[in-house]
């Protein structure tokens, strides 16, 4: 973060000094919220949990080495107190970017945006420092975290918005204001709390409502294949970009295949020339995520040649989304569990397929280990039946519904849609899909590994991997670069 003194964060969050015998110590470090993560100079930031009061942590945060804390009451230690911590932390947030200048990419989606950041700030750091979430700390507290952690060398900041209603979109931009806004798609991710995808696509479309207009350098990145977004485009003042498959894109992928791997390779067309891309990532629905990349870095001057080729080189940088891991013995793991939602577990399978087609041609098998999608309301039954069916109709060699009543449908589902018996099975919990899968795996099987968060299905990945020796593991954490 920008070196700011106690006093100036005092007057900015409107708080009053506690403790403090020195208003003009400045705070240097970084701002957070785990007292472990204190480093010398830094701002504990303390939130009272329903499991853990952060309150209880800070004199240890200022023998860490923390300046002062930021909290909703006096703790004995150096401390600005506030009425409300996290409209606080929100207001400090808006100040440092108000002060930086930096330019704001912000992005939402109901799917594909962990994926899509982690692809942004990698083309974007080629062209200078660039800050971004690690994960996706794309709520409230996530996302001013993120942004004080941006300094005045920083030349891009990325942030990924996330709502669970209308009206938290608008406020994360009021936070953090953008210059560039992408929208990537309206799904069913949150559909049960929303209550429709009118209602999700007016809560996303907030993000492009908040950009500035095209006079004063506005963009809107918009994605051209989905109606819904599309429409953003009458509801900004921003210069509106689309990106997507539709002839009128003026960022757009042609000839869209997959590698014997699975990786999706295209042309990569632009205003300014078109090149080709062979990506590392897993899955034809990362190639409308590039898409929408190489239109936020076309607008910040990066040449096409040099978008194809970052694209090209690009990782994951955000845990258990399509790591892909080959085990010793030739088991093929896809960790892809972080969460899950009908649009996106299409995807994961269609990606399954792609990458099982050379394993089964030599005897391997493909494996669909499932559990449960989140937040569907009233369509949930619906969709993991839908989702069991397509396990089927993709050919997938076999199906492990893992969890209670939705897992059941998704088993359901498969062996209603044929003559499936064996083929798919309901397992209660984790360790039995694990004992399942350690008894049944066979050299060249490609294993895929996906639900929501909640269900913690990567402990299947984990305990898979932790029986064999491991091959071509995922790549680094994303966070802060310089090039």
């Amino acid at each position: 973060m920008i070196s700011l003194s106690l006093a100036e964060i005092a007057s900015i969050v409107g708080g009053q000094q506690h403790d403090i015998p020195d208003a003009d110590r400045q705070v240097t470090g970084p701002v957070v919220t785990d007292s472990r993560a204190v480093r010398p100079g830094g701002l504990f930031v303390a939130f009272a949990g329903e499991r853990v009061d952060g309150h209880d942590f800070a004199q240890g945060a200022v023998e860490a080495g923390a300046v002062a804390v930021l909290a909703a009451r006096p703790v004995g230690v150096p401390a600005i107190v506030v009425d409300d911590v996290v409209a606080a932390l929100g207001a400090l947030a808006r100040a440092v970017v108000d002060r930086l200048g930096t330019t704001v990419v912000g992005l939402t989606g109901s799917a594909g945006k962990t994926s899509t950041k982690d692809l942004i700030a990698q083309l974007l750091q080629r062209h200078g420092p660039t800050v971004w979430p690690e994960g996706n700390l794309n709520n409230e507290i996530g996302l001013p975290l993120t942004a004080l952690r941006a300094d005045a060398a920083t030349r891009h900041l990325v942030l990924e918005m996330g709502a669970r209603g209308v009206g938290h979109i608008r406020y994360l931009a009021e936070l953090t204001p953008p210059r560039i806004g992408v929208v990537l798609n309206v799904g069913s991710a949150h559909i049960g709390e929303f209550g429709g995808r009118e209602k999700i696509a007016e809560a996303k479309g907030e993000l492009v409502e908040a950009l500035p207009s095209a006079e004063h350098g506005g963009i809107a990145v918009l994605n051209a294949d989905d109606p819904y977004v599309r429409a953003m485009a009458a509801r900004t003042k921003a210069r509106t970009v689309l990106f997507g498959e539709s002839e009128d894109a003026a960022v757009r992928a042609e000839n869209v295949r997959l590698t014997e791997l699975g990786q999706p390779a295209f042309t990569l067309h632009t205003p300014s020339g078109c090149s080709d891309v062979t990506m590392r990532l897993y899955g034809e629905h990362h190639v409308s995520n590039a898409l929408a990349a190489a239109a936020v870095a076309h607008e910040l001057g990066m040449p096409v040649d040099e978008i194809a080729t970052a694209l090209s080189e690009a990782g994951t940088l955000s845990r258990w989304r399509m790591e892909v891991t080959e085990r010793a013995d030739g088991v093929t793991v896809v960790n892809d569990a972080y969460n899950a939602n009908p649009e996106s577990m299409r995807a994961a399978l269609r990606a399954l397929v792609a990458m099982g087609a050379a394993a089964k041609a030599k005897g391997g098998r493909t494996w669909a280990v499932l559990g449960e999608m989140a937040e569907l309301g009233e369509e949930s039954l619906a969709e993991h039946d839908a989702v069991g069916r397509l396990v089927v109709r993709l050919n997938v060699s076999k199906l492990v519904a893992v969890g209670g009543r939705e897992a059941a449908w998704l088993d359901m589902g498969a062996k209603n849609e044929g003559s499936w018996g064996e083929e798919s099975v309901h397992v209660s919990d984790a360790r039995a899909a694990v004992d399942l899968l350690r008894s049944e795996l066979r050299p060249g099987d490609v294993v895929l590994v996906k639900a929501s968060r909640s269900v913690g299905l990567e402990r299947v990945a984990a305990a898979l991997l932790d029986d064999q020796g491991m091959v071509g593991a995922a790549g680094a954490e994303g966070g802060a670069a310089t090039r």
